[in-house]
């Protein structure tokens, strides 16, 4: 009973009548709320810290033979609260914390509705017990946003792109009701609290996109696809040529995806914010030693272009030869992995090797000098005969695959991604998605899958100015609260803004200072980073090779110290005793003072610093490098040049 009364005081749920019954969960901090109404249909409300941001809005489930919300009889309403510890096989923080209110409503018709509050944000999903499958017409999922708030969205007339450029509204009246935002979404209200739309634990149903209806933000879904032809680029992309009129096939006992609403008033909380990952399933995986995050060499960005190497270099020149050049020298600088992209083999069939290049001779040399490979693959042909390919793949001696053109995320395309998951995991294959929708926590049930593209990342560099600054002082705070990204950082060949051209065939160059890109490092979330550049190029700064090859790609703790959405980051991060701090500006120079009271008391460090050099702003790639003593006590100012950073290896003396 003591139990229960706890419960009750943090969920307050008025008696049942004939009139509208409204129910209240609050976060453990009591920051939080989220307000259900229930009488002709459902609709809830979210306020944070007493002001209220999201009024209320009707949610629900179109069915072929059911109406999910609408006439909504409430049966009963059970609280619960959780307290719990998550333990990820990798990430960012070694140690989660799981701990929130929620309340299970059940309704006539055999479904019910979970509403759960975290200090991190508030979510709510449908769960039906339904005889017989049905079919889901649409999905009601209102988001009436209050006060005219600002947005910073990606914005797509399309169900096709998720490598995009976040577009800045002053206000949500600015935008255009003929687009559509991917999510997770984001919204500034005037008091400074930022509201981000999200979704997770998306199984088996498409990805929701957010669109303005009448003056409010609404979800939207692709519908199911009818017919599917080969075709886009390359013409191995399987490309939807017309859709039904509903938008799932579900059977009658499902678990819908998570509505997600996360709020907070200081920017820095969203770069830890694990919540979609704690709303998504748990491992399925019984054995998971064979997963090992890690660094990758890889030469499709540069176009294998080695200068100064003894050897033929290039695309065209593509062979045995080659790569067994780029995996010594990742064994030489501790990268765990080569990464093989396109052109190793017939981009139709997986299963046949061009003969420029004796893929199982280039395996057994990596596996000689202990270093796994990843190949890359096309999602419909590899998907057209799955377990046979995965065979291959195994049995050539690949530890992983990179997936690439799935383009899609309607029902069928989500599925595929779970299905190649699934099937890889039953092969200890570990998976990179490329081409794909945004992760929803996939990744936490087949934790086999190491990275998602689903940002516009370093490859943009080769033909527009979207990998920029700006760019990388905006998605952390947005696309990263849904999981890792495959941004692939690392360039060496640096420019500032007025010196920067895309190049698309050749030797490419990067927007930002050189201690920019080495912040990526440590403020990007990806369990595999992929680098982007030469082998050739970083032997020229050894110093910096002693950094990349000690930085890890996954962490025991993560403390954000100073961030504003757009504007820069400073981020720390432990992997057992050693500290690493990122810190990077978008084009404006600033100072950033890295306070380090986070460390343990009484202990010292001796710190690599490496920070943009005094003429960084027309030098991009100049730098300085030294050797300090830091403890607690020790306040350290960053300077950092337009689109500059600074990158901090705290090892315990």
């Amino acid at each position: 009973m003591k139990k229960y009364t706890l419960i009750f005081s943090v969920l307050s749920v008025f008696a049942l009548s004939a009139s509208a019954q409204t129910y209240t969960v609050k976060s453990p901090d009591h920051n939080l709320r989220l307000v259900l109404n229930v009488k002709d249909s459902i609709t809830y409300a979210v306020s944070y810290k007493n002001t209220q941001l999201i009024s209320p809005s009707v949610i629900g489930l179109k069915l072929d033979n059911a109406a999910i919300g609408a006439g909504a009889k409430v049966l009963s309403a059970k609280p619960s609260t959780v307290n719990k510890i998550i333990r990820p096989l990798y990430g960012k923080d070694a140690v989660l914390t799981d701990n929130y209110n929620e309340l299970a409503i059940s309704f006539t018709g055999n479904y019910k509705l979970l509403l759960r509050a975290y200090n991190e944000g508030v979510a709510y999903r449908f769960v039906t017990g339904l005889k017989d499958s049905v079919k889901v017409m649409s999905e009601q999922a209102g988001f009436n946003l209050k006060g005219d708030p600002g947005a910073t969205i990606a914005e797509t007339d399309n169900y096709t792109a998720w490598e995009l450029a976040y577009h800045q509204y002053k206000s949500i009246d600015e935008i255009k009701a003929d687009k559509h935002a991917i999510t997770p979404a984001l919204y500034s209200y005037k008091n400074g609290v930022k509201l981000v739309i999200a979704e997770a634990d998306l199984f088996d149903y498409p990805g929701m996109y957010i669109k303005k209806k009448g003056g409010n933000m609404i979800g939207e879904w692709a519908a199911y696809p009818a017919t599917t032809k080969m075709g886009s680029w390359g013409n191995f992309v399987s490309v939807v040529t017309s859709r039904e009129n509903y938008i799932a096939k579900e059977p009658g006992t499902k678990e819908y995806p998570w509505r997600v609403i996360i709020a907070t008033d200081d920017d820095k909380t969203l770069l830890n914010n694990q919540l979609i990952y704690k709303l998504s399933k748990p491992s399925v995986l019984e054995n998971t030693s064979w997963i090992k995050p890690g660094k990758a060499a890889w030469e499709w960005w540069h176009d294998a272009i080695l200068p100064g190497a003894p050897i033929p270099s290039g695309m065209q020149n593509r062979s045995t030869q080659l790569y067994n050049f780029y995996t010594d020298f990742a064994a030489k600088n501790h990268l765990e992995y080569m990464m093989i992209d396109a052109g190793w083999s017939d981009n139709y069939d997986v299963k046949k090797p061009l003969k420029r290049t004796d893929i199982r001779a280039v395996i057994q040399h990596a596996n000689e000098k202990h270093v796994g490979v990843f190949v890359w693959c096309v999602a419909a042909p590899l998907l057209k005969d799955l377990d046979a390919n995965l065979d291959y793949l195994k049995e050539i001696g690949a530890v992983g695959i990179k997936v690439d053109f799935f383009d899609r995320d309607d029902q069928l395309a989500i599925k595929q991604l779970q299905t190649i998951a699934e099937g890889a995991a039953k092969r200890h294959l570990m998976v990179d998605f490329h081409g794909c929708s945004k992760p929803t926590g996939l990744q936490r049930t087949y934790p086999n899958i190491v990275n998602y593209e689903a940002v516009r990342g370093q490859e943009c560099s080769k033909w527009d100015l979207t990998a920029n600054p700006v760019h990388h002082t905006t998605f952390p705070f947005i696309r990263m609260l849904g999981g890792p990204l495959d941004y692939t950082p690392g360039s060496m060949r640096n420019k500032s803004k007025e010196t920067f051209k895309p190049i698309a065939e050749g030797l490419p160059s990067t927007q930002g200072t050189r201690c920019h890109e080495l912040a990526m490092f440590v403020i990007f979330d990806q369990p595999l980073a992929v680098f982007c550049d030469s082998p050739t190029e970083y032997e020229k700064y050894p110093v910096i090779e002693q950094y990349l090859s000690a930085i890890p790609t996954v962490f025991d703790e993560t403390k954000p110290l100073a961030a504003k959405l757009g504007e820069y980051i400073a981020l720390a991060k432990r992997k057992g005793n050693d500290w690493y701090i990122g810190a990077m500006t978008n084009w404006d120079a600033r100072d950033i003072n890295v306070d380090f009271s986070f460390l343990p008391v009484g202990a010292t460090y001796t710190a690599d610093l490496y920070t943009d050099a005094a003429d960084a702003d027309k030098n991009a790639g100049k730098y300085e490098h030294k050797t300090i003593i830091v403890n607690r006590s020790t306040q350290l100012n960053l300077k950092l040049a337009p689109g500059g950073g600074a990158v901090v290896h705290l090892r315990k003396r």
